[in-house]
């Protein structure tokens, strides 16, 4: 085999490579937007069943999910410091809650949501606070 054929070799096998490559890339961030979209209507099922939960009459209910007491945790510290803003950092500070980049982030389209519910404003880009 001469250096032309073997040079020939290796770039078929990295044209093949490239393309693999590219198709990773865009199967990564079909599931990195799949997963986005799941947590975010998985977070708005959690509100809607608070809010529900909330409107129900009292009784013998079931121990809300995980996700329900995340959110009413936030809301509890909202009330509590009406006038308080808050970035989402300081409130899994405040609440003992895990700082890790993915567990603040979750808090974050938490607030986002509770944005757009009507429940809390945002007077600056990541800042939250109570409406009055």
């Amino acid at each position: 085999m001469n250096i032309t054929e073997l040079l020939a070799g290796i770039q078929v096998q990295q044209d093949e490579c490239t393309a693999r490559a590219v198709e990773l890339r865009g199967q990564i961030a079909h599931l990195t937007a799949s997963l986005a979209e799941s947590e975010a209507r998985l977070a708005d099922l959690a509100t809607a069943q608070k809010v529900v939960a909330d409107l129900a009459p009292a009784g013998d209910e079931p121990e809300p999910p995980e996700t329900n007491t995340a959110y009413q945790a936030i809301v509890s510290a909202f009330n509590q410091h009406p006038d308080q803003e808050y970035r989402a950092r300081e409130l899994h500070e405040i609440l003992g809650m895990p700082t890790d980049e993915a567990s603040v982030n979750v808090t974050r389209a938490r607030l986002g949501r509770l944005v757009r519910q009507g429940f809390l404003t945002q007077p600056g880009r990541g800042r939250y606070q109570k409406r009055t």
